[in-house]
């Protein structure tokens, strides 16, 4: 038996690499089958599944042909680039010139289907780029290529995921995946908290889901996938934006991953970058936020499909605002020739790597939990000594959320937030610099649940609720690490890594969350120039706020919509009156606006 035990054992070691392919080959047909199989049962139902392997499909020939082929490729594409080089000069200006024509057309277009709003937050990207210029570290060596790229990137994904129907679809698709995704982080909460555990939402239900979160990353980054997904990410954007792969491959982390994570990608390289190249490492790290907090966020009640596309669009934004703040002026050693291999994960299976996700997040967990308890105790003492301030001068509404607002209110109407809005959304502002973006966030998602249940606008003079594209702009210009807080966490983070940066990380730190504050502003513009609009407030509201008061309302398009959708409920219902939430005040007012027959009405 032992004999035959090592001739065995013999034969394995030899066809190793033959054996490892038929079981490799044995599983992928049964795969391909279980595919085949559901897509004849139901492919729309199976739609999801074949979308993904069909796109798993052509990543692993691309990266096999690359692999085996590259030289062959590169040989074969070398006349054409040798020729683009030579004609780059003219060619750039020409591109840059197709480029603003066509957004000034499709401005124009844009403008007379959707109204003005959208002109003001172009108004407002062109004057955030001026101000960066003008304060610019270095403004006679901007290199602008990867500013315009950057800025031409965040438009067209933005306008594929916001204007186009498919792309709409997908990121929807995909914020409704991770809110189910998330909530089975619930039993383990429930087990853990009891059936009650509800009851303490913010402990017990909200910051689960980062210990949740955290521990899918950690074994996604013991399989490879995470560094193979930020390679193909940064890859993409190092060659349109033409910047170097060490601060490419961390933007492109910053997606998926926190500010003092994403540059361990790259850490052997960091004692060898530029002040340019560390300055858009820590600037990636302050515009985007970490996919572990991203579904604390979505729990609260911030839409799941807006976050992740505020998380993509900030990564091209980062690097704009990073080479126009601070331009390169040195010559970068860490080359795409030289290559550029990321660090791998220390565990040695995947369930090592699942309890060490789970034990890291206790850090991030603890640090959020003792964060919140800090700064909203310090916040209720700043308003209660402001207030009395306030009132010694006959204004006891004076508070921290005021003072912020109109810091930040300019800010918040350059994005394209309506003028009545622009103060509320100036606090939140203020709240994010000063604070942290979870104490924002937690604001923004009470003025979006005060818009859901409908109610009066204003009570003593404050704002309850904003317009559904104010809180769309609100949740990219908060979207970003960029506060007081995290520029410590940075600044000791990035110096443990690498302290032979000490000093250069230091004195770029402060630099780098402003860049990191602009690109967050820039991205929320974009979402203003592409945010299309539609209803605000649901009809009954609409209707019942707009009849109730004491002067008739105007003939808007909002209501003239709504009250179209009112009576065409009772052409296509057997009762004259539906049920639902209208009120007479509601059918009479309609029944002026629209010029009923009185019989109908």
């Amino acid at each position: 038996l032992e004999k035959k035990y090592d001739k065995a054992c013999e034969f394995c070691k030899k066809h190793k690499t033959r054996i490892h392919y038929v079981i490799y080959g044995i599983l992928i047909t049964a795969y391909l089958a279980v595919v085949i199989a559901a897509c004849s049962l139901n492919f729309q139902r199976a739609l999801p599944l074949f979308i993904i392997t069909v796109l798993a499909i052509f990543f692993i020939c691309w990266d096999f042909l690359i692999a085996k082929y590259e030289d062959r490729i590169a040989a074969f594409f070398s006349p054409g680039e040798r020729y683009l080089e030579k004609q780059w000069f003219w060619l750039k200006w020409v591109l840059c010139a197709a480029f603003i024509i066509t957004i000034i057309c499709w401005l124009i277009f844009d403008t007379a289907k959707q109204g003005s709003r959208q002109l003001i937050s172009f108004g407002g990207l062109l004057v955030y780029v001026l101000l960066m210029f003008i304060f610019s570290k270095y403004p006679t060596r901007v290199a602008w290529r990867p500013v315009f790229s950057g800025i031409g990137m965040q438009f067209i994904l933005g306008l594929l995921i916001l204007r186009t129907k498919v792309g709409f679809d997908v990121f929807n698709w995909l914020g409704i995946q991770i809110q189910t995704f998330l909530e089975y982080s619930d039993t383990g909460a429930k087990f853990v908290f009891g059936e009650k555990y509800t009851d303490h939402f913010f402990a017990f239900k909200v910051l689960p889901i980062v210990v949740f979160f955290s521990t899918v990353m950690s074994m996604l980054y013991h399989i490879g996938f995470m560094q193979w997904l930020i390679g193909k990410v940064g890859w993409i954007m190092q060659i349109f934006m033409g910047t170097t792969p060490v601060e490419s491959l961390v933007a492109a982390g910053n997606i998926f991953v926190g500010q003092t994570e994403s540059p361990l990608l790259v850490r052997p390289y960091l004692p060898y970058i530029t002040k340019s190249e560390l300055h858009a490492v820590m600037t990636a790290g302050f515009s985007t936020i970490a996919g572990s907090v991203l579904g604390a966020y979505i729990s609260f009640g911030v839409s799941a499909s807006h976050l992740l596309t505020a998380s993509v669009m900030s990564a091209p934004a980062s690097l704009a605002t990073s080479k126009l703040f601070w331009p390169e002026t040195e010559k970068p050693t860490v080359s795409l020739r030289s290559g550029l291999p990321m660090a791998k994960g220390e565990s040695k299976n995947l369930l090592e790597a699942a309890s060490q996700g789970a034990s890291t997040s206790i850090l991030l967990v603890a640090n959020i939990a003792v964060n919140l308890i800090s700064f909203l105790a310090l916040l209720a003492f700043l308003d209660s000594a402001l207030s009395w301030v306030g009132n010694l001068f006959d204004y006891p509404q004076l508070n921290f959320e005021n003072i912020c607002a109109y810091i930040f209110m300019p800010f918040s109407f350059m994005m394209g937030v309506d003028w009545e809005d622009s103060f509320v959304v100036g606090g939140l502002l203020g709240y994010k610099t000063f604070f942290n973006e979870f104490v924002a966030y937690e604001r923004l998602s009470k003025l979006i649940h005060n818009r859901e249940r409908g109610g009066s606008m204003y009570v003593n003079g404050v704002k309850q609720y904003m317009t559904v594209r104010s809180e769309v702009i609100a949740t990219y210009a908060l979207c970003g690490f960029a506060n007081f807080g995290s520029l410590g966490l940075v600044i000791g983070g990035l110096t443990s890594i690498a302290p032979s940066k000490k000093k250069e990380i230091a004195g770029g730190a402060f630099r780098a969350m402003i860049a990191g504050t602009v690109a967050c502003f820039m991205t929320a513009c974009v979402a203003g120039m592409l945010t299309a609009a539609g209803l605000e407030v649901p009809c009954h509201i609409l209707l019942e706020n707009a009849f109730n008061s004491t002067d008739f309302p105007a003939n808007s398009t909002e209501l003239v919509e709504c009250c179209q959708q009112l009576f065409s409920s009772v052409n296509h219902s057997q009762e004259i009156f539906p049920g639902g939430n209208y009120s007479l005040s509601s059918w009479k007012g309609c029944c002026q606006i629209l010029d009923r027959p009185a019989f109908h009405c």
